[in-house]
C-alpha cells in the first residue's frame, strides 16, 4: 500500500485550517470583524508573535507559508518559521519540519533530517510523527531498515487510534515482519480501522475480507469477505473490486450475477488489474453479463497481455488475444488495437512503454 504521505500531512494542515475557521464562525459577529486578518499579508499582531519567539505563533506562520493562505506560498519560509518552532519543543512543527524533509519542500530531501524531526515529535507522543517514523524504518528511510522498530512505532501510534499505522501494524502481523506471525493479532488491528473509515480503510477492509477468504485469524467466511470486500470496493479499492467481482462470477459468498460480475471487474481492469482484465475479457468472449463480443473480449485481452510482468502468465493471455483474434475482420482487429493504445497513453502516462 502506498504509505499517501502526502495526503495525510496536507490532511492535518487543513484540519489545522478547518478548526481555526470553525472556531471563527462561533465568535459574535462584533468580535469576528475584529478578529478577521487581511485577504493579503499576515496578521501583524501573530507576525509580531512569532518574531518575539511565540512558538505557536512562529509555528501558524509556518503553516499559512505552507498552504498559500494570505500569502504565496512559500516552503522555504514555512520551513523556517517551523524550525523556529520546532528547535523551542513545538510538536506540530517537528512534524511538519519532518515532512518537508522527507518531500524536500523548501529544503534539500533529507530522510536522515526527516527521522530526527519525527522522532522528536514521536517522543513526545505524537501519533502521526510515531506513525511516520515506523514507516521510515519499515523502508529504510534515513535509518537501516528495521521491522521490529517500525512495528514498536506502529503500535504506539495504533493505540492512540492512528489508521495507518493500525492497518500497518496488523500488515506486519499478517506477515510476521518485526513481530511473530499472528493472524489474530492481523485481523484485529485490522478490524480497528476498517470499521472506523478514515485514512487506509479501504486497505484493511480489503486486507480483514481476504483473511475472511481464507479463514486466517478466524473461521472461513466467504459472505463475511464479500462484506468487506464491497466496502473497500465502494471506496475505490481495485483488488476489493477484482475479488467481488469474481464473488458474483462464481455465486461465492453472494448470489450468481454476472452482470455484477462485469460491473465490478471492470472497475479493476480499468484501475490496471492484469487479472481483472482478463477475467473480464473471458466475460466478454463467453457472453456472461453481457452481450457476446469478440473485439471487447480482444481490447482487454490485450491490455492485460501488454500489463502482466509474469512471462508464463503473458503467453497464456497472449494466447486468448490470439484465440479472440481469429474472430475479427482485420479492420475491426487494427481498429481495437489502436483503441488499446489510446488506453495506454491516458492511462500510463507516467510509463512511456505502450503496446506495439
Amino acid at each position: 500500500m502506498g504509505r499517501q504521505r502526502k495526503h495525510l500531512a496536507s490532511t492535518l494542515v487543513l484540519a489545522s485550517a478547518l478548526i481555526a475557521a470553525v472556531a471563527l464562525a462561533l465568535l459574535p459577529t462584533q468580535l469576528v470583524a475584529q478578529s478577521q486578518t487581511p485577504s493579503t499579508g499576515i496578521d501583524p499582531t501573530l507576525l509580531a508573535r512569532a518574531k518575539s519567539g511565540d512558538a505557536d505563533a512562529q509555528c501558524e506562520v509556518g503553516r499559512l507559508y505552507n498552504i498559500g493562505q494570505g500569502v504565496p506560498r512559500d516552503y522555504a519560509k514555512a520551513a523556517l518559521w517551523y524550525r523556529n518552532a520546532a528547535e523551542q519543543g513545538d510538536i506540530r512543527a517537528q512534524s511538519f519540519l519532518g515532512f518537508l524533509y522527507f518531500e524536500g519542500d523548501g529544503v534539500p530531501q533529507d530522510y536522515v533530517q526527516a527521522v530526527a524531526w519525527y522522532r522528536k515529535a514521536a517522543e513526545q507522543g505524537d501519533a502521526t510523527s510515531q506513525d511516520e517514523l515506523g514507516a521510515l524504518y519499515l523502508y529504510g528511510q534515513g535509518v537501516p531498515q528495521d521491522y521490529a522498530q517500525a512495528a514498536a512505532w506502529y503500535r504506539k501510534a495504533a493505540v492512540q487510534g492512528d489508521g495507518l499505522a493500525q492497518y500497518s501494524l496488523g500488515s506486519l502481523f499478517d506477515k510476521g515482519q518485526g513481530v511473530q506471525q499472528d493472524y489474530a493479532q492481523a485481523a484485529f488491528w485490522y478490524r480497528k480501522v476498517a470499521e472506523h473509515g478514515g485514512v487506509g480503510s479501504a486497505d484493511a477492509q480489503f486486507a480483514l475480507g481476504e483473511m475472511y477468504d481464507f479463514g486466517q485469524g478466524m473461521p472461513r467466511d466467504k459472505t463475511q469477505a464479500v462484506f468487506w470486500w464491497r466496502k473497500a470496493a465502494e471506496q475505490g479499492e481495485a483488488s476489493a473490486q477484482c475479488g467481488l467481482g469474481v464473488m458474483y462470477d462464481l455465486g461465492d459468498g453472494v448470489s450468481q450475477d454476472y452482470a455484477q460480475a462485469v460491473l465490478w471487474k471492470r472497475k479493476a481492469a480499468e484501475q490496471r488489474v492484469p487479472g481483472c482484465q482478463i477475467s473480464l475479457g473471458t466475460m466478454y468472449y463467453k457472453g456472461q453479463g453481457v452481450p457476446q463480443d469478440y473485439a471487447e473480449a480482444y481490447f482487454w485481452y490485450y491490455l492485460a497481455a501488454a500489463s502482466e510482468p509474469n512471462a508464463s502468465d503473458m503467453e497464456q493471455v497472449a494466447h486468448l488475444r490470439d484465440e479472440a483474434a481469429t474472430h475479427l475482420a482485420p479492420a475491426d482487429l487494427s481498429r481495437e488495437q489502436e483503441r488499446a493504445r489510446t488506453w495506454f497513453e491516458a492511462h500510463f502516462e507516467a510509463h512511456p512503454a505502450k503496446p506495439q
